[in-house]
């Protein structure tokens, strides 16, 4: 099965692989404004923005696309734009519990499959000697709401599926290509 993974994200690229032992990694530079109804809406239309950018979807059984953001009291935290935004983000977040959400497109024989996938996260309450501390040794630049729980000193509770704060929602992947493999052994019959 020819997959394509179309995205740079390291991250990504990581739990792609415990699904898959062989994908192709494309990535294109696309408007990744938040244009949705909603927050679920807006990562969708992102990650339909990474498909549609993909110049021969044919080359592949398999595309998947993926856009994640934080999100907490009506207001969008992507990748921050600088070392003062990643300390404006952290501040805002500390304390509290925010959605992060993932938009997980798959295009598969022509047809797209679309999920929003919701974790919460709850910060511990975060001193600006912490966040000093974080934005010091830890890489923000890009990551959403300019944390990685994969870190972990930030978070005191996490809801949800840890693969989704992480950049993909490997469990939800999984259903879908379970729903595409048992589909075709459906058609077969």
């Amino acid at each position: 099965m020819r997959v394509l993974l179309a995205s740079a994200s390291p991250r990504r690229k990581e739990i792609l692989s415990q699904i898959f032992s062989e994908f192709d990694i494309e990535s294109y530079n696309i408007d990744e404004n938040f244009v949705g109804k909603d927050p679920d809406d807006t990562v969708l239309q992102i990650a339909k923005r990474k498909l549609m950018a993909v110049p021969d979807k044919n080359r592949y059984q398999v595309i998947v696309a993926c856009d994640t953001l934080v999100y907490l009291d009506g207001k969008y935290y992507g990748k921050p734009s600088s070392r003062d935004d990643a300390k404006r983000m952290l501040t805002e977040l500390s304390g509290k519990t925010h959605k992060v959400i993932s938009g997980l497109i798959v295009f598969f024989e022509g047809k797209i499959i679309e999920r929003a996938i919701v974790s919460e996260v709850t910060f511990k309450k975060i001193s600006e000697g912490d966040i000093k501390f974080y934005l010091d040794n830890f890489s923000f630049y890009d990551k959403a709401g300019a944390y990685a729980i994969q870190d972990d000193i930030l978070v005191e509770k996490l809801s949800g599926s840890y693969y989704n704060v992480v950049g993909l929602p490997k469990e939800e992947l999984e259903k879908i290509m379970l729903e595409i493999i048992n589909e075709g052994k459906t058609d077969e019959r």
